[in-house]
């Protein structure tokens, strides 16, 4: 059950929410929020109760000392409020935990209990997937809602999607079905090197949360470290010519997709983004596999090799019915 501990009065809040496991590759979004908390030092005043939606032989409990005396956390959801100040200060409600083992419906209605009491605005859901999508480009983030005059009003993509969803795609259906405004924002993961961190998808998502709830997000050195992977994946995959020649493959596929988004419009579009940023200031692994973006359950293609090191394998090459519409 959710107990609300000394919880102030909200301005004009929204839930940020992410979950651990199939919906979180490369633990993007789980991060995003973790980041999120940490920035604006977030203060947890809620927990779900494990033992209702969590089978701890899947997701065990640690133990830990805590001066000199053994403590126990338990795999659970936590809720924290920052607040955002500015010109305009809102509240963010941030959801961050596990994708539940059990009793989805009930834990989704917790959540939807609580962001009523608290008077949450948008329920904003973070996930990412695998997908085929080179890690040279841009990460593409999609947002979708169930929501047809949301989908208007936010220039989002009506969700089409069938097939295997996980906790995500049930709460944003749930939310949906309560009359709370929902979004999902999926960033993609290049399948060929889903090992977390991934600090570029991370930041991706970061940068569209921004622009949808309209506040300036401290990104601290996640432009940083986004450079840097990219930087070692490149030198990874130089290693290997069969992997060079597939991500240029996918590089390929990706620039030829996207040129009939190069309209004017769509360079409008990014150029105002832009100038958000400048003139708003400010500082600037689970069990099991991750959501792909056909909704199957794909383990990790990461593997260590003897040097210790991480590397990509040879990826398969994606057949002609590979789908890379976005999960839900």
């Amino acid at each position: 059950m959710i107990e609300l501990e000394g919880v102030p009065e909200l301005i004009d809040p929204v839930m940020v929410a992410a979950f651990e496991g199939w919906n979180d590759a490369g633990d993007a979004a789980s991060t995003a929020v973790a980041h999120l908390d940490r920035e604006w030092k977030g203060e947890v005043f809620a927990a779900l109760d494990a033992e209702d939606y969590y089978d701890f032989q899947v997701n065990r409990p640690t133990v830990w000392m805590d001066a000199g005396v053994r403590k126990i956390t338990w795999p659970t959801t936590r809720l924290s409020v920052v607040r955002v100040g500015g010109e305009k200060p809102r509240d963010l409600v941030l959801v961050r935990g596990i994708e539940p083992s059990m009793r989805w419906r009930s834990f989704c209605n917790e959540l939807l209990g609580f962001a009523h009491e608290l008077g949450v605005e948008l329920v904003v859901i973070l996930g990412a997937l695998l997908g085929d999508t080179p890690h040279t480009r841009p990460v593409p983030v999609s947002g979708v809602t169930s929501d047809p005059d949301l989908a208007r009003r936010m220039d989002l993509e009506e969700t089409k999607y069938e097939g295997p969803t996980g906790i995500v795609g049930i709460l944003q259906e749930a939310c949906t079905h309560a009359g709370v405004p929902a979004v999902s924002l999926w960033a993609a993961v290049p399948h060929y090197v889903s090992q977390p961190p991934n600090p570029k998808a991370t930041l991706a998502l970061l940068n569209r949360l921004e622009d949808l709830i309209d506040v300036r997000i401290p990104l601290g050195e996640l432009p940083e470290d986004a450079r840097a992977w990219q930087v070692g994946v490149d030198q990874l995959a130089a290693e290997d010519s069969e992997v060079a020649e597939y991500v240029q493959t996918l590089e390929e596929a990706r620039d030829t997709a996207e040129l009939p988004e190069a309209s004017g419009e769509a360079i409008a579009r990014e150029f105002e983004r832009y100038l958000r940023r400048r003139d708003g200031g400010g500082p600037g692994p689970s069990p099991g596999g991750h959501a792909t973006a056909d909704g199957s359950d794909t383990a990790s293609y990461l593997r260590d090799n003897p040097g210790g090191r991480t590397r990509p394998p040879k990826p398969q090459r994606p057949g002609p019915d590979d789908d890379e519409s976005s999960d839900d």
